[in-house]
């Protein structure tokens, strides 16, 4: 954590410091304990934890390497519930999270930039597909319209649209630094309790006639009731360690972070071929889906965030800001501080994994794509679903026993 971010996160937990319960009044609340490791401190499992601890739990997140180090960390962190959030139960899940994000950001002073996005595409076929993609959001309740260029241009107007065409917008959505808002979801679960315990990884589980017992790391046992597998990509953990095998889809991306520039741009702004977006903190994220040559498949099998050289650093964060200066001129000269390889966590089917396989009933798996957009509903809902034990009717879909369909939206 370099110092702006130390000084954002000290302001940001003494700000929210008044509005978390304290440990002694949830435990007085009479909220039966239960201890809970989590594994994988990224944004996933960072608001289960928060919200585990906050309902009473005895929390312990433990990860390989420590916060939002791997999928969180290369993930383009755009807010939203958009047009490839299909079917409609699944759109309505993304929805509940946005709201929900509007609260989290309240009690834990997380820092976003709600300005809406922007979205077009180059084919006069994929645009007419995407107007009867935003008609359909409009009838499920999302206040998203096709808009011409000069309303583009009262929006953004240093971004570079053109005179022609319309481009979806959708004024909900917004983008967060993922890095942050995972330290001040763990920040604010310590500060009821939890264990943040890095780098410690997860090794196997310990049963006694089929209920857990304990949870061997590398640090040693723990005594739990139940563990969460928030793992983001790592495809082999749910089979060694929860008996079932997840079909995922797991591809890289490029994701790149300039230097600090003057306020820019307020919408997220998906234009053909690269996607971009200004931070709070004045920095542009600039994404870039990538696929995997086959002459590159030995290289990317550990799925490395990091280029194996600065060169190749260098070449792609040249390559990301000269396709990102097409739409937003303004950023030529800008300085990139940093451009590494994205992994999302992508079942086969395009949706989250939540829920148990019944052989293992004590191991919960969250694993999903949309981990930014759900963490805060999926933080919720898991918590409540762990320690009540009521199964949450909004996430009967997502179940990991059920049918995966080989479907791509993204």
């Amino acid at each position: 954590m370099d110092r702006r971010q130390f000084l954002t996160l000290a302001a940001a937990l003494s700000a929210g410091a008044a509005s978390l319960p304290s440990k002694a009044a949830v435990a007085a609340s009479g909220a039966k304990e239960m201890r809970v490791v989590v594994a994988g401190a990224g944004i996933v499992g960072a608001s289960i934890a928060y919200s585990l601890a906050k309902a009473g739990a005895e929390v312990t997140v433990i990860d390989a390497v420590g916060p939002a180090s791997h999928a969180s960390r290369g993930t383009f962190a755009w807010i939203n519930a958009t047009w490839a959030k299909q079917p409609q139960h699944y759109h309505r899940l993304n929805q509940t999270s946005v709201d929900s994000w509007h609260e989290l950001q309240e009690e834990l002073q997380i820092p976003i930039t709600w300005g809406g996005s922007i979205e077009w595409f180059a084919s006069a076929e994929r645009q007419q597909r995407l107007a009867e993609q935003i008609a359909e959001q409009v009838r499920w309740g999302e206040p998203a319209q096709m808009i011409n260029a000069e309303k583009i241009a009262d929006l953004e107007p240093r971004l570079r649209f053109g005179t022609q065409g319309l481009a979806a917008y959708s004024p909900n959505d917004g983008a967060v630094d993922p890095i942050l808002a995972t330290q001040l979801m763990l920040k604010g679960a310590q500060s009821l309790g939890a264990d943040i315990v890095y780098p410690n990884e997860l090794k196997s589980v310990s049963l006694d006639k089929g209920r857990l017992v304990s949870v061997k790391t590398t640090m040693g046992s723990i005594k739990a009731d139940r563990l969460i597998l928030a793992t983001g990509a790592a495809q082999e953990l749910p089979k060694r360690i929860a008996n079932i095998d997840i079909p995922q889809r797991t591809t890289p991306g490029i994701i790149g972070i300039s230097e600090p520039m003057p306020r820019l741009l307020n919408s997220v702004v998906a234009a053909p071929g690269v996607h971009l977006h200004q931070r709070s903190d004045g920095r542009f994220v600039i994404g870039e889906q990538a696929g995997a040559p086959a002459s590159h498949e030995q290289r990317l099998v550990g799925r490395p965030n990091d280029f194996p050289s600065s060169q190749l650093v260098g070449e792609h964060g040249s390559r990301l800001l000269q396709a990102a200066t097409e739409f937003l001129p303004d950023l030529k000269g800008t300085r990139m501080e940093s451009v590494f390889i994205g992994w999302r966590p992508l079942p086969l089917d395009g949706h989250p994994v939540l829920g148990v396989n019944p052989d293992r009933p004590d191991v919960y798996l969250a694993i999903m794509h949309s981990g930014v957009s759900l963490a805060p509903i999926v933080g919720s809902l898991v918590a409540k679903e762990i320690l009540s034990a009521e199964p949450a009717k909004n996430l009967e879909p997502y179940r990991p026993t059920r049918e995966f369909a080989n479907v791509s939206r993204y």
